[in-house]
């Protein structure tokens, strides 16, 4: 099969991904676009909102719909390292045998990761940059593809652990998930109160997301293109000469260059799931807030004032 034909096959293939997971999830089009968009780019996503908002329902029900292994690991304060990763036993032949834990799945929810203590959370980071888990001096590769979705709750900050910004670096996306319209929630609780149940298809399997997983990697971009997203993650940085007054004014630390790299694939990612077989701005600047909005560290006088690092993104877009 073409290249251009895999294009077309894609974006096919988007649509009724799309469709099976619209039977389950109502609304939230931005939150399973950017989420899909992060599975398709190799990349891993944050997801933040308050509780109820089905973050838990939606991973799972993108998992049936790419026909992939799911696991939920709830993090709390006493979740050890081995309680992710898994441990080795001693069997009944006093061998020594490694027993996996829950992180050998395709997509992972990693639920409430700021619950959890650095050294459990550096764990999962680990995997997630690797792909592979370390015990007793033995590397265990996970399976492909591997993804993982983590999920914060930004209103309960006691007891909680929050993710340094290097390690928030290792996520593609931080997806904000918001309150659904009154017309939305209206048809959750018609759909959700009576007995029917719908049931998603699994539209493609592992191959085929690792097929476009390449394809995705193998379109081709335009310099222009490819400059704007350089400029776009150097223009966060205060003190460079490129800088604009509001990030001088408020951003202490700007986004590196994994953030460059990040506009460029999610922006492939993008044009392939519109059918386009090149990226243009529009494709980055579509990308830009949920790939930045992680990686600006406000100032004090940011915070004082009040600009959320979405209006700060808007300012330099």
């Amino acid at each position: 099969m073409s290249d251009t034909q895999a294009v077309e096959q894609f974006g096919e293939h988007y649509r009724k991904l799309k469709a099976e997971i619209g039977k389950v999830i109502i609304g939230q089009e931005k939150v399973v676009d950017l989420v899909l968009l992060g599975i398709f780019s190799r990349g891993h996503c944050l997801l933040v909102g308050v509780p109820g908002l089905a973050k838990t329902l939606l991973v799972n029900t993108v998992a049936q719909g790419l026909g992939l292994s799911f696991n939920r690991i709830q993090f709390t304060p006493d979740l050890m390292p081995s309680d992710i990763i898994g441990s080795e036993i001693l069997d009944q032949d006093r061998r020594f045998r490694f027993v996996r834990g829950p992180i050998f799945a395709n997509i992972i929810l990693a639920d409430e990761i700021n619950r959890t203590p650095p050294k459990t959370q550096a764990a999962l980071l680990e995997a997630m940059q690797e792909k592979a888990v370390t015990a007793a001096g033995s590397t265990h590769l996970l399976p492909e593809p591997f993804f993982v979705l983590a999920t914060q709750n930004p209103i309960e900050q006691e007891g909680t652990y929050p993710l340094p910004e290097a390690q928030l670096d290792r996520f593609m996306f931080n997806i904000w998930v918001d309150y659904p319209t009154y017309e939305e929630e209206l048809s959750v609780v018609k759909a959700t109160t009576g007995d029917s149940k719908p049931v998603v298809q699994p539209v493609l399997s592992a191959e085929d997301i690792m097929r476009y997983q390449g394809l995705v990697r193998r379109i081709p971009v335009a310099d222009n293109v490819l400059e704007y997203a350089v400029k776009l993650a150097t223009r966060t940085r205060p003190g460079l000469p490129t800088a604009p007054a509001i990030i001088n004014e408020h951003v202490s630390w700007g986004a590196g260059p994994r953030a460059s790299q990040f506009l460029v694939v999610g922006a492939k990612a993008h044009a392939l799931a519109h059918g386009r077989f090149s990226p243009d701005i529009a494709d980055v600047q579509a990308v830009a807030t949920p790939i930045l909005r992680h990686r600006l560290v406000r100032n004090y006088k940011a915070e004082a004032e009040g600009v959320t690092v979405d209006k700060i993104v808007q300012g330099i877009l």
